[in-house]
C-alpha cells in the first residue's frame, strides 16, 4: 500500500520548512524544488492540480515511490485566489486508489501566526484553518518551535510516531534550520514583576 502524508497548517505555520525536511529522504516523493529555492507558491506544489481536481489523482505518477508528501496551508493562494483545500475529496480519491492518507497538522505560536497573517494577508485567517482541522481524522501535530529547539532528536521521535522515513542525518537540515523566523517577532523584556521572586527562590536558604 502506498502512503501519502498530508502536511497542513495555518498560513505562516511552516509548510515550506516542513516540506523541505520531508523532501530530503530519497525514498520520499516530496516537494524537491523547494530544496534549491527558498520559497515557492503553493500553486506550484506537486499535488496542486489534484487539490483543485481530486478526481484526476488516478493520472498522477504513483510508480515513482511508496511514500509521498503533499503540503497545503489553510487557506492557500491558488493563482491569486484564496482557496481552502478539498481535504475530503482528496482523501477519498487516494483511498479509492488503494493508498493510505494521513494528516500532520503544523503548529506555531498563535500570536506569531496572527501577526504574520496580518502582515502578509492583511488579516488573520487562523479561524478558517482551525475550523477545517476539526474534521481531520487522527492527525499528528508537528511543532515549529520544537523542531528548532531539539532538531534531530525531535525528528527521530517524529519518525517513530509517523512510521515515516526522515533523513535525520542529512547535512542540509542545518541549512534549512539556520534561521528561526520567530526571532523577528520578539522584543526582549527588560524586567517583569516575577523576576525578583524567581531569583529569590533559586537562592540557597539557610
Amino acid at each position: 500500500m502506498k502512503r501519502i502524508l498530508i502536511l497542513t497548517g495555518p498560513q505562516g505555520s511552516g509548510n515550506h520548512l516542513w516540506s523541505k525536511i520531508f523532501a530530503l529522504h530519497p525514498r520520499v516523493a516530496g516537494w524537491r524544488a523547494l530544496l534549491d529555492t527558498y520559497w515557492i507558491g503553493h500553486d506550484q506544489e506537486p499535488f496542486a492540480e489534484y487539490w483543485q481536481h481530486p478526481e484526476r489523482l488516478g493520472n498522477f505518477n504513483w510508480r515513482q515511490s511508496d511514500f509521498f508528501v503533499t503540503s497545503m496551508s489553510v487557506p492557500y493562494m491558488n493563482n491569486g485566489q484564496v482557496t481552502v483545500p478539498d481535504f475530503r475529496g482528496f482523501v477519498r480519491e487516494c483511498q479509492n486508489l488503494g493508498h493510505r492518507a494521513q494528516f500532520a497538522i503544523l503548529g506555531r505560536d498563535q500570536n506569531i501566526v496572527r501577526m504574520q497573517q496580518d502582515r502578509v494577508r492583511g488579516g488573520a485567517t487562523l479561524p478558517t484553518a482551525l475550523q477545517q482541522f476539526q474534521d481531520l481524522a487522527a492527525p499528528a501535530f508537528l511543532s515549529y518551535e520544537l523542531l528548532h529547539l531539539y532538531r534531530e532528536q525531535y525528528l527521530t521521535q517524529l519518525q517513530r510516531q509517523l512510521e515515516w522515513p526522515i533523513d535525520i542525518n542529512n547535512s542540509r537540515i542545518k541549512d534549512i534550520l539556520v534561521e528561526d523566523t520567530n526571532s523577528k517577532y520578539f522584543t526582549p523584556v527588560a524586567h517583569h514583576a516575577t523576576d525578583k521572586l524567581a531569583q529569590q527562590t533559586s537562592r540557597k536558604w539557610k
